[in-house]
């Protein structure tokens, strides 16, 4: 799917990394073969220093995949029954990571129940919609991105997709840093503001 258009240096800081994402593209690769694409609409960076970063006070079982290499998927559980996928950047024993929070999927997956199929394209806005509608869980905590894994990324298509930088959103914490980055005007955005 690459056209020659690099994809973002993950070994950066999550703030460098995060506007970067969005305009590309999560591929998810199931075993039967099927490949569902989605575009990167919404990021938000999580850094050291930042208390709503996981790894902000010290390393532990639940975060340790946020310390490891750039490229690998740090997905967690929240309020017991949401997933949420975070790409790990910057360097080994930095916790730093990108939240994926909403793409813009090219097709729906087969096997997705048709209650949560409407309207299809807010499917995968939010970070919870997004790992539900690809069945991504605990299971992917610790994935290397790349080509022979069950998820990747491409590049961008077009460079000069119109960005909106904002706070974040759903935090107690860190609640004045604008460390989020969305498509302006994108329908599959999670909320806009």
């Amino acid at each position: 799917m690459t056209d020659g258009a690099p994809l973002p240096d993950l070994t950066q800081p999550a703030t460098v990394v995060a506007p970067a994402l969005v305009g590309c593209t999560l591929v998810r690769r199931y075993g039967d073969g099927t490949v569902v694409r989605g575009l990167i609409v919404e990021t938000e960076a999580y850094e050291p220093g930042d208390p709503a970063c996981h790894g902000y006070r010290r390393r532990t079982a639940r975060n340790g995949v946020m310390f490891g290499p750039p490229g690998t998927c740090y997905v967690y559980l929240i309020y017991g029954i949401y997933h949420c996928l975070n790409i790990v950047t910057d360097g080994v024993d930095v916790p730093s990571a990108v939240l994926i929070r909403a793409l813009a999927l090219d097709r729906l997956p087969p096997d997705l129940p048709p209650q949560q199929a409407t309207p299809p394209h807010r499917v995968a806005a939010g970070p919870g919609k997004l790992c539900r509608t690809l069945a991504i869980d605990l299971t992917h905590n610790g994935t290397p991105l790349g080509p022979q894994s069950c998820l990747d990324l491409a590049p961008r298509r077009d460079p000069t997709y119109p960005l909106v930088q904002t706070t974040r959103i759903g935090l107690t914490q860190g609640t004045d840093l604008p460390w989020r980055w969305y498509l302006q005007d994108h329908p599959a955005v999670s909320k806009k503001g």
